[in-house]
C-alpha cells in the first residue's frame, strides 16, 4: 500500500544499469574500510536524482556536480551500515529480497525491452543478472534494517516540533490541494481451486518428463520469467539464494537428478539438478503459480459490493474495516491511509483519484479495482491549497520535524562510526 519514503531508500540500481551503465567508465572513486565505490554507483544514483528534480545534467553541470557529491555521501552512508550489520549480525529477510528483486527484475525486462534486450544491454544470462544485483538488494535491506533499529527510539515532543516550524518555516512551503482517505481492501486471494489447478498442472508436467520430455524446452513456459527464457537454469547459486523449501529440495538431489513437486510461496516448482560445485549448486526449474481463478475475482468483487451496500444502509465504517479488510498495515488504524496531495496521490494510485470525484467529506466511494484489489474509499477531510499552518498542519510538521531529528541522530551516529571505519575517497569531486 501507499507508505511514506525512509531516509535511504532501497536502490533502483539496476533500472538506472539498464538506462545509463553502458555509458559509465568504472573507477574507484572512494573506499570504505574493505569495500570499494565505483565511479558509475555515484553517477548513476546522481542520474536519479537529477531525473527526479527535474534537470538535465547536461545544461546544469553545477548542479549535478552537487547531485554527486550526495550519491557519494549515500553510498559511503550505505556501506558503514553494512559494516554495522555485519558486527550486529543483522541480516536480511530473504523473502523480502526476492520480492525486491523480483520487482526489479520484471521492471527491468519492461524497461529493457524484453528479456533477449536485458540479456544484450548486461551481456550476461538473466539468471545471471538476477545472481549479481541480489547482493546489492541484501546490503540495501540489511543496511535499512541498521537504521531502523538505531532510529526507532527517537521522538519528538510539541516544544521540539514548534521549534523546528519556527526555524523552518519559510523554507517548508504551502500545502497543496489535499484528501485525507482511509479504506477497505478485499484482496483477490487465489482459492484452493487455484491451488488445486497449479499441482494439478505440475504433476501433468512432472509427469511429461518423467516419459522423457525436455526439462529445459518445458521450462519455457514456466512462471518465473527471470528464468523462463533460459529453459529454467538459475546458474550457481548457493543455499542462502533460495528459499527455504527449494533450498532443502534442490540440495538433497544428485547432479542429472529431477526433485518431486516442491511448493513454496511462489507457487509449485520441478527442480532439476544439473551440476554441484562446492557449497554451490547449478539447478533449472520449472515454477506454476497458483494464480487467482475467475471465479476468486468475482468472490472478491461480489464480498466489496456487498460491505459497500452495508455501508450505504448505515453500517459503521471502521467496524467494517476491522472486520473484512485485507490491508494488515492499516487495519488497525480505522483504515487510514493517510493525508496526501491531490496531484500525488494520482502519480500514486490513479484510480483513487477517479473513484473519489465527486465524493463530499465524510462519504465513501463506489467499489474500485486496483493491482492491489477491490476498495472502497472514504474521504475524510480535503483542503484547498494555503500557507502550512502549525495547528492545522500539526501531524505533517510532527513527521517532518521527526525525520529532521533522525538525520540528525543518524549523523551524529554516523560521524562516530567513520572514526573507527578507514574511510578514503580517491576524487576530490565527490567530497
Amino acid at each position: 500500500m501507499i507508505r511514506a519514503a525512509k531516509i535511504i531508500l532501497i536502490s533502483t540500481t539496476l533500472m538506472l544499469s539498464i538506462l545509463y551503465g553502458q555509458e559509465l567508465l568504472d573507477r574507484i572513486v572512494a573506499v570504505v574500510d574493505d569495500e570499494i565505490v565505483l565511479e558509475s554507483e555515484v553517477t548513476q544514483m546522481a542520474w536519479m536524482m537529477a531525473a527526479q528534480a527535474g534537470i538535465d545534467p547536461a545544461r546544469d553541470q553545477e548542479k549535478f556536480n552537487e547531485f554527486r557529491k550526495i550519491a557519494a555521501r549515500n553510498i559511503v552512508t550505505k556501506e558503514l551500515l553494512v559494516i554495522q550489520a555485519d558486527k550486529d549480525t543483522i541480516n536480511a529477510d530473504e523473502r523480502q529480497v526476492e520480492s525486491y528483486l523480483d520487482q526489479q527484475m520484471q521492471m527491468a525486462v519492461q524497461q529493457a525491452g524484453g528479456e533477449d534486450k536485458l540479456e544484450q544491454i548486461f551481456g550476461m544470462t538473466l539468471s545471471r543478472i538476477r545472481r549479481n544485483y541480489r547482493d546489492d538488494i541484501e546490503k540495501e535491506l540489511r543496511a535499512s534494517a541498521v537504521q531502523d533499529q538505531k532510529l526507532m527510539n527517537v521522538t519528538v515532543n510539541r516544544r521540539e516540533v514548534k521549534e523546528f516550524f519556527n526555524t523552518m518555516k519559510d523554507s517548508l512551503g504551502r500545502i497543496n490541494d489535499t484528501v485525507d482517505i482511509s479504506h477497505i481492501l478485499i484482496e483477490t486471494k487465489p482459492g484452493e481451486k487455484a491451488r488445486m489447478e497449479a499441482m494439478e498442472k505440475a504433476i501433468q508436467i512432472r509427469k511429461q518428463l518423467l516419459d522423457g520430455a525436455d526439462f529445459a524446452e518445458l521450462a519455457k513456459g514456466s512462471d518465473d520469467p527471470g528464468s523462463a527464457a533460459r529453459g529454467g537454469d538459475l546458474g550457481f547459486m548457493s543455499r542462502d539464494d533460495f528459499v527455504r523449501e527449494y533450498a532443502e529440495a534442490a540440495f538433497a538431489l544428485q547432479p542429472g537428478e529431477m526433485s518431486d513437486i516442491v511448493e513454496s510461496q511462489f507457487g509449485f516448482h520441478i527442480i532439476k539438478m544439473e551440476e554441484k560445485r562446492g557449497e554451490k549448486i547449478h539447478t533449472r526449474h520449472i515454477l506454476i503459480s497458483v494464480k487467482p481463478t475467475r471465479e476468486d475475482e468475482i468472490a472478491a468483487a461480489e464480498k466489496i459490493k456487498e460491505i459497500h451496500k452495508q455501508l450505504q444502509e448505515g453500517a459503521d465504517f471502521v467496524a467494517l474495516v476491522e472486520e473484512f479488510s485485507d490491508d494488515e498495515s492499516t487495519k488497525k488504524d480505522r483504515g487510514h491511509l493517510g493525508t496526501y496531495e491531490v496531484e500525488q496521490l494520482r502519480s500514486m494510485a490513479k484510480e483513487f483519484t477517479f473513484a473519489l470525484e465527486g465524493v463530499e467529506v465524510g462519504e465513501i466511494s463506489n467499489p474500485v479495482k486496483t493491482q492491489y484489489g477491490f476498495h472502497i474509499l472514504k474521504l475524510n477531510s480535503k483542503d484547498q491549497a494555503r500557507d502550512i499552518d502549525f495547528d492545522k498542519d500539526y501531524e505533517r510538521i510532527e513527521a517532518m520535524a521527526l525525520n529532521y531529528k533522525k538525520q540528525q541522530e543518524l549523523e551524529k551516529w554516523l560521524n562516530q562510526i567513520k572514526n573507527q571505519v578507514y574511510i578514503e575517497y580517491k576524487d576530490e569531486s565527490i567530497m
